[in-house]
């Protein structure tokens, strides 16, 4: 058995000490700070921008499928509780035209690296309604062929055949979520799925030559102990799948209604959250895992770490990803976009997303127009939390700027995280220790000129 490097020991003071509120970023700014006053024409005309330039990034789409037939109590997503399989139909047939109206803002540039569908339950979608899918997305936009074709799968839905069809229809990557093992757990948040269902899934996946298997598991869940995380992890390590994403339980029962159902009383206190995590993360770290950042866990020889070792690593609303810049197009119900230095972000109902379409418009909620320091911001914030060095000469070129004069009050809060290892500041870049990956929202957060402002989002503790 390997050992967790020293350079990774983690306290339990230095959590204590930097363990703060604050935003995951997937973005920056934030989804809290999209706004009513970005609207679908608003939308547009960013699209249009695409279509009038020589040179655009590649595309990234994502495509929010909503159904779930069962409800988990602690899902925080934008979910439809059905078992009601005839409203899929309906729902690929508004999508197809989102698509084209998207279409034919953005002209013939459509050239697409990424894709991947997420939900609700993605596979609540049938063979026949999945191919439907992507032969409209084939039709639409223009695949490369090392693209990345990703789908979130709900275990509980894999049929024998059901990976083999996914690869088939050009699927590469796969994400399962997990959550925890133990019966207690599972029964605790309506989500029952043997460890033998999981199991068999990654090794169909493997058998249909899925490129990377990632399995999400989420501490802090009500009955859990340390004895009984600690045999989810000794399963899931036996599993072996490329990827694990360790998701800390945000309990928003105000926000959620959902989680209205998960009895209080039997939430892990605090002190045993973070005892669960430190064993989860030194657990992980001995079983040969490479900690990426945030709560992304992989084999060295996955392309995700890579990615962070050559400086190559992004981050989008999917978390990390090995994929250079690009304009993220959202199809669906509540799917966010990026193009160029805009954010927006789909309506949230289904009988909205419906009237928007039907009256030939892009379906738009909110959304929010970047500025020229926004930009820079998120160019530092989104490569602290990839872990790479903020070099000061390269943003001063890129931005016209002198970094020590303009970041001067960020780079004197920055001294508290210098003193504790956790970064290094030489005067020429800021560089994260391998600690500090452990921190980077934190100190990601130093450069945030919008957490002062009031907004109507709860944050998540950052462990």
């Amino acid at each position: 058995m390997t050992h967790t490097a020293p350079d990774m020991e983690i306290s339990e003071e230095l959590v204590r000490r930097f363990d703060k509120l604050g935003p995951r970023y997937t973005s920056y700014p934030t989804a809290d700070r999209f706004h009513t006053a970005f609207v679908d024409e608003t939308y547009g005309t960013y699209l249009d921008q695409r279509a009038d330039r020589s040179a655009n990034p590649p595309l990234s789409i994502y495509v929010h499928l909503p159904f779930c037939e069962s409800l988990c109590y602690f899902c925080a997503c934008n979910k439809i509780i059905t078992k009601d399989h005839e409203r899929v139909g309906e729902y690929l047939r508004y999508l197809d035209q989102e698509m084209a109206l998207v279409c034919a803002r953005i002209g013939k540039d459509r050239k697409a690296v990424q894709l991947h569908l997420g939900g609700g339950t993605p596979t609540f979608f049938n063979a026949e309604e999945l191919g439907r899918l992507m032969a409209m997305l084939r039709k639409h936009f223009a695949f490369t062929e090392d693209a990345e074709l990703g789908v979130e799968i709900d275990p509980r839905t894999v049929q024998p055949d059901t990976l083999s069809m996914l690869s088939g229809l050009g699927f590469n990557r796969n994400s399962f979520g997990v959550q925890d093992f133990d019966p207690e757990v599972q029964k605790a948040v309506n989500r029952i799925q043997p460890l033998e269902m999981v199991e068999q899934a990654v090794i169909e996946s493997r058998r249909a030559n899925f490129q990377s298997i990632n399995a999400d598991l989420i501490y802090g869940l009500p009955k859990q102990t340390l004895e009984s995380f600690g045999r989810t992890l000794d399963n899931l390590i036996r599993v072996s799948p490329d990827r694990i994403a360790l998701y800390n339980y945000a309990h928003l029962p105000s926000r959620f209604k959902a989680q209205r159902l998960i009895v209080s009383s039997d939430l892990p206190s605090a002190e045993l959250r973070l005892q669960i995590f430190l064993m989860s993360m030194r657990r992980l770290l001995d079983a040969g895992y490479v900690y990426i950042g945030l709560d992304h866990f992989s084999k060295p020889d996955d392309e995700l770490n890579k990615a962070r070792l050559d400086r190559t690593l992004h981050r989008n609303f999917q978390g990390y990803t090995t994929r250079a810049e690009c304009d993220l197009i959202g199809l669906g119900v509540s799917a966010i976009s990026k193009v160029g230095n805009s954010y927006s972000q789909g309506v949230r109902t289904v009988s909205a997303y419906y009237q928007h379409i039907d009256a030939g418009r892009l379906p738009i909620e909110k959304g929010f127009e970047l500025s020229q320091d926004d930009v820079l911001r998120r160019d530092i914030i989104m490569t602290l939390m990839c872990s790479a060095p903020v070099e000061f000469d390269a943003i001063n070129r890129r931005y016209g700027i002198h970094f020590t004069d303009y970041f001067s009050p960020e780079l004197e809060r920055l001294k508290p995280y210098e003193e504790a290892g956790l970064i290094t500041l030489d005067g020429e870049a800021i560089r994260v220790t391998p600690k500090g990956r452990l921190f980077v929202r934190a100190s990601g957060m130093v450069f945030d000129k919008y957490l002062g402002q009031p907004t109507t989002s709860t944050y998540s503790k950052l462990i």
